[in-house]
């Protein structure tokens, strides 16, 4: 082509080569000319090339408008993680990521420059750097190398116990009924035997009155509730709930250097609790959702939470349960936070939550059987028109290659773009054991959360209470009147331990901060049934 030849189109700003290239290509390269920051995933894919010229990227300030990354098994959607992982924390932007497979790890690390990285490299026109980024590991109730992660049974919160639990939703709202209770006699739900102690007093012949003082709870329900604690918790799911509770705001810290920390939550050795890791990790959104204060849009997210094995969270999930999901996600966008779910299939996210993911990865899909035909054809129907066979194209898809549409800088759906993805510059697998244990051990978090704490709480007050009235029911001689009792033994220290109980008490802490106080914790429950805080 000469200088006298006119171009067909105007190519956009920085794709050289573009006159040379066909009309819809033209206008995909004009979808992602970004002009502010923003992340490289990868080189257009067209007609069997990889056309260089053409960057498909994602606006920095629309990573808190959330995404979906799915595709089959192997089909790169971990290295995909892992690459916008990497640029975010360059950005200066704190990322939580769920280690599934256990191979999250090596993004602590520098990548290893070999053929295949070279060859990705070279076809995208990337500039690759072998890096590692600022972490931090954390693993469910210490189950695994990382900083225990807990939680306290009372800001759980009775909507995702009971999706850990596998209740119906009569036995939610009855359980939602016992955390009532329990707020309101400030008896502290800390760990798993407050909880069996409580419901466990509701069911004896002392405290079965107190159910009817609550409304709906029968005891058969509340004995179904008992049955399910037990075997909930001889299935070894004590260690996950308890003190220290871990506070999320650790996750959006950003270390010295300015990167934003990666926060790798180990679950390999939870896999065959998939109901419990993926509740446990809807809590630690709705708990970020309770405390992050409202920023509106911002230039760059407060944090990039990604929600892998996402189809386990919505499995067999309640009503009330699937539209608090849907709340969350739509509000916690104007906290600063982005979500992105991982999947196989686009069908396994709820349409009410789809609806609020305006980015979108999509590696390839497999169409061996009726029933993946049909996913195949669902999938492509959640995509914008566009000139691509996407039936066809997502088939064909290789590793580490993904159909591509995100929103623009206006906040528009960009053109879908068949994409080869770039490669990640951190180690692709896991890091050694020994380090990611130094690592931990090293950590400034390991002395605040390592060891388990069991301070006194419902257990511990329902059992000293049955104890009382089992003294108090044997024979004994007349005692002082019980205003008096003890003050010649005990004096000011059984005052100062009844001053202390109160203080303790939850309802104090709940009148403390109606007047707007800053002691003790609220104890007002909303869109999952979890206790707000403020720390």
């Amino acid at each position: 082509m000469t200088d006298s030849e006119a171009p067909p189109a105007k190519a956009p700003e920085g794709v050289s080569s573009a006159p040379a290239l066909p009309q819809p290509v033209l206008e995909i390269a004009s979808g992602y000319a970004f002009t502010g920051p923003a992340l490289d995933l990868g080189a257009l894919l067209w007609d069997g090339r990889c056309l260089p010229d053409v960057q498909i990227r994602i606006p920095l300030p629309m990573l808190n408008r959330h995404g979906l990354v799915a595709g089959a098994t192997g089909t790169g959607k971990t290295k995909t993680l892992q690459l916008i992982a990497e640029q975010l924390s360059a950005q200066g932007v704190p990322v939580f990521l769920a280690d599934v497979k256990g191979d999250v790890s090596g993004i602590s690390a520098p990548g290893q420059e070999n053929d295949k990285v070279r060859t990705r490299a070279g076809e995208v026109r990337q500039e690759w750097t072998p890096a590692g980024f600022p972490c931090e590991f954390y693993a469910l109730g210490g189950m695994g190398h990382g900083i225990p992660v807990r939680a306290t049974i009372t800001s759980f919160g009775p909507v995702l116990l009971s999706k850990v639990l596998q209740l119906n939703q009569t036995q939610e709202q009855s359980l939602g009924l016992i955390f009532h209770y329990a707020d309101q006699k400030g008896l502290e739900l800390v760990d798993l035997k407050d909880l069996r102690a409580v419901v466990t007093f509701l069911t004896s012949d002392e405290g079965k009155s107190e159910l009817k003082g609550i409304g709906g709870l029968s005891t058969a329900t509340a004995g179904v509730i008992l049955r399910s604690l037990t075997a909930f918790e001889a299935q070894g799911m004590s260690p996950f709930f308890g003190e220290p509770e871990f506070d999320t705001s650790e996750l959006s810290r950003v270390a010295g250097d300015g990167r934003g920390t990666v926060s790798v939550l180990e679950l390999p050795a939870v896999q065959d609790k998939p109901q419990l890791f993926s509740t446990f990790l809807m809590w630690l959104l709705a708990d970020l959702f309770h405390d992050l204060p409202e920023v509106g849009d911002v230039d760059k997210p407060k944090l990039v939470f990604f929600f892998d094995e996402a189809h386990l969270l919505f499995n067999d999930a309640s009503k009330a349960f699937l539209d608090a999901i849907t709340q969350t996600v739509r509000l916690i966008r104007s906290k600063g936070v982005g979500v992105f779910f991982v999947t196989q299939t686009p069908k396994d996210v709820p349409g009410d939550v789809l609806a609020q993911l305006g980015n979108r990865v999509q590696h390839a899909l497999r169409a061996f059987t009726p029933d993946d035909q049909k996913a195949l054809r669902a999938t492509v129907k959640t995509f914008p028109n566009s000139p691509y066979d996407l039936e066809e194209v997502l088939t064909a898809l290789g590793t580490g290659e993904a159909v591509v549409t995100v929103l623009s800088e206006k906040g528009a759906p960009t053109p879908v773009a068949a994409t080869r993805l770039r490669a990640p510059e951190s180690l692709m697998g896991p890091v050694d054991p020994a380090a990611l244990d130094r690592a931990v051990e090293q950590s400034p978090l390991h002395g605040r959360y390592a060891e388990a704490v069991d301070r006194e709480s419902a257990y511990e007050k329902l059992t000293a209470r049955e104890a009382q009235a089992a003294a108090s029911s044997a024979p004994s001689a007349p005692s002082e009147p019980a205003s008096s009792r003890g003050r010649g033994r005990k004096g000011d220290d059984q005052d100062s331990s009844v001053v202390q109980q109160v203080v303790g008490s939850g309802v104090f802490k709940s009148l403390a901060r109606s007047l707007g106080t800053q002691v003790g914790r609220e104890i007002t429950r909303s869109i999952f049934g979890t206790a707000r805080r403020r720390r």
